[in-house]
């Protein structure tokens, strides 16, 4: 490793090329052309990418800043940043790297106000958009359980690049009416939600072409990784940027297109020949993750798929084990198993984090905590509340929001009261009904509002000193972060309030706060900490803890284990009873199919003769995927529980 880094680019480039197999370095060095690179699990995208950025820039095809490279995850962000700094001995300033949100919302602050948008908008997240639909419901006296629904298909529309007002869209009249109004409101506050940030570059590209060309211009080179996850809204950006494909990169595997649910569409991957005529198709079918018998099972499942481009992983190195089928009596009976085998692996020198338990959905899991909390199994549910959601991390974050932008009203809503200073719910609602007459933020209604006699004395008092207490951190924003959270901690009494809880939850709440300026520490300004918490989508595995893992077969993509077990196994729970009744089979299989590839040396799969599912006994037929599997890679056998009890 020192040596590589030491030496120079003109010394490595045919070592680092020779390290890549023959389709890699195809995918490396083809840039006369659009290229679509259909990357099978485990077999070295991420290589392929950073390895083609370095060979771009290193020799002279273009700058870093003409380079834009677009990843779905933080997390895929920064390994990519982390190769490419290794590769490149530093050489990576410029490049335009991130997410499809991160980058939107770098072209959108330099053109905000092309579309009347300020450049110092707020990101708000899905909290903040259930409190401004549902106080839009609220004002048209409708429930606001209704809330839910209605942001839903707002998201739906924005994934698929359509505005408000736009005349294809497939809504009612009142749902265009409160989609219209949401839009009016997040405006009015400063603020954009994550679909904004692609919808309005969208728009800022179709209605001013100088701007758009100059992007066009800009990016020479343009690479894509999990291409097969991409909406109808980020095809379209996409689209505008490289009309004819050219220096495009796209790499992707439709075999792990598992999020339609999300937005995804994966006739962008498989119509991108169509898009983009002029277009090279490589195929990275070598695996370096798994053994031979897991990929075969993972092959001849895939197989039976129909909407597929085609292509078959497969590995020189040791076939291993059979894939382990194991059929069990029940829940409880799975539970223990996959616990009894666990212990087993430990003992044999497998660390607990090298294991991983993977469910279809959420509710698969009570029975194996259970289970692990009875064996003393160390574990972790993957998947929970994120750092940032917290109740005392958010309220932090709300004042630092409401410094930098005293706009954001709903920081301001947020905080106003906490902790308690004697302005309640007619406090509040007094500024509401100023705000919206006038037009005018929270925060500003607040302001005119304490220089009438409105308001009676205690109140005065209580917000005279909040909005004094802001405005005097506002002086102090050239302050690193870190500086301005710890004294939002101290002059607003914050800790003094969790010390008064005098509870267990309460000392948990203060060691979050804590953890918050640690990650403060890395920031040097508000508005790049602000935008952080705004973007950041994942939520990284502690790869310290020695713990089981269990998850959704959603959160398991893009990981990798010594030891999976693949768990409820029958028609109805895997493949999805939703599933099945929108005959959406498919994409089961390749959840099936990511589930499998995420195991390096042991597979097991199990099933179960009945299961108790929200207090209901079902006795389900075995997921219609065991039939589907090649028999020379998997083994069908009896649970030892199962043999032992007939013993007995």
């Amino acid at each position: 490793m020192n040596t590589l880094a030491a030496a120079t680019w003109s010394e490595l480039k045919d070592q680092i090329l020779e390290s890549l197999n023959p389709e890699q370095c195809e995918a490396v060095v083809t840039l006369d052309k659009s290229l679509l690179v259909l990357s099978g699990a485990g077999t070295g995208k991420t290589k392929v990418l950073t390895t083609r950025i370095a060979y771009i820039i290193e020799n002279g095809y273009a700058m870093p800043s003409q380079i834009l490279a677009v990843t779905f995850s933080n997390r895929a962000s920064r390994e990519m940043k982390k190769r490419l700094l290794y590769l490149t001995r530093g050489e990576t300033d410029g490049i335009w790297l991130g997410t499809f949100h991160a980058i939107g919302a770098k072209i959108l602050r330099q053109h905000a106000g092309l579309i009347g948008i300020k450049q110092n908008f707020v990101i708000i997240d899905t909290d903040d958009q259930m409190k401004i639909m549902k106080r839009i419901l609220k004002e048209y006296n409708i429930d606001k359980k209704m809330a839910s629904g209605i942001l839903a298909k707002i998201s739906r529309w924005k994934d698929r690049g359509m505005s408000c007002d736009n005349p294809n869209l497939d809504a009612t009249v009142s749902e265009k009416r409160f989609y219209k109004i949401y839009q009016e409101h997040i405006i009015g506050y400063d603020s954009v939600d994550f679909g904004d940030l692609l919808l309005y570059v969208i728009e800022i590209f179709r209605k001013y072409p100088d701007v758009l060309q100059k992007y066009q211009r800009k990016f020479r080179y343009i690479l894509v990784d999990e291409y097969q996850d991409t909406n109808l809204a980020q095809y379209m950006w996409l689209k505008l940027l490289s009309p004819s494909g050219d220096g495009l990169c796209c790499v992707g595997d439709d075999d792990q297109a598992i999020y339609s649910w999300r937005g995804a569409e994966i006739s962008n991957i498989l119509n991108f020949e169509r898009d983009f005529p002029n277009t090279k198709v490589i195929r990275l079918e070598r695996n370096y993750r798994s053994t031979g018998h897991i990929l075969g099972a993972a092959s001849s499942l895939i197989s039976n798929n129909k909407n597929r481009l085609g292509k078959t992983i497969w590995t020189n190195d040791d076939p291993g084990e059979k894939v382990m089928v194991h059929k069990v009596r029940n829940g409880f009976e799975e539970a223990l198993l996959v616990a009894d085998k666990i212990e087993s692996l430990h003992q044999s020198g497998v660390k607990y984090n090298e294991m991983a338990v993977l469910v279809r959905a959420g509710f698969q899991t009570r029975e194996f905590e259970e289970r692990f909390i009875a064996y003393g199994l160390p574990y972790r549910v993957v998947g929970g509340l994120k750092f940032y959601d917290r109740q005392e991390v958010k309220d932090v974050i709300a004042y630092l929001r409401l410094i930098y932008q005293p706009n954001d009203s709903l920081a301001f809503e947020r905080i106003i009261n906490v902790p308690r200073r004697g302005i309640g719910t007619i406090a509040l609602a007094k500024f509401h009904t100023l705000a919206n007459s006038s037009n005018i933020s929270l925060y500003r209604a607040s302001q005119e509002l304490l220089g009438t006699g409105e308001l009676r004395p205690s109140l005065r008092t209580a917000l005279d000193g909040f909005l004094e207490l802001i405005e005097s951190m506002r002086l102090q924003q050239d302050l690193r972060p870190v500086d301005i959270a710890k004294n939002v901690l101290q002059r607003t009494g914050y800790f003094t309030m969790l010390d008064q809880e005098q509870s267990i939850s309460a000392q948990g709440r203060r060691e979050n706060l804590r953890e918050l300026l640690i990650a403060l520490e890395d920031f040097d300004d508000l508005q790049t900490f602000i935008e952080h918490v705004g973007l950041v989508s994942d939520s990284p595995l502690n790869s310290v803890d020695d713990c089981v893992c269990l998850m959704t077969l959603h959160c398991a993509k893009g990981l990798e284990f010594d030891v999976v077990f693949l768990v409820g196994w029958e028609d109805g729970v895997f493949p999805h009873s939703l599933s099945l009744q929108e005959q959406n089979v498919e994409e089961e299989r390749r959840l099936a199919y990511v589930g499998l590839t995420r195991a390096k040396k042991l597979s097991f799969i199990s099933y179960a003769a009945s299961r108790r599912i929200y207090n209901l006994w079902q006795s389900n037929p075995p997921s219609r995927f065991l039939c589907e599997f090649c028999p020379t890679h998997v083994n069908f056998c009896k649970s030892s529980l199962e043999k032992s009890t007939k013993t007995t």
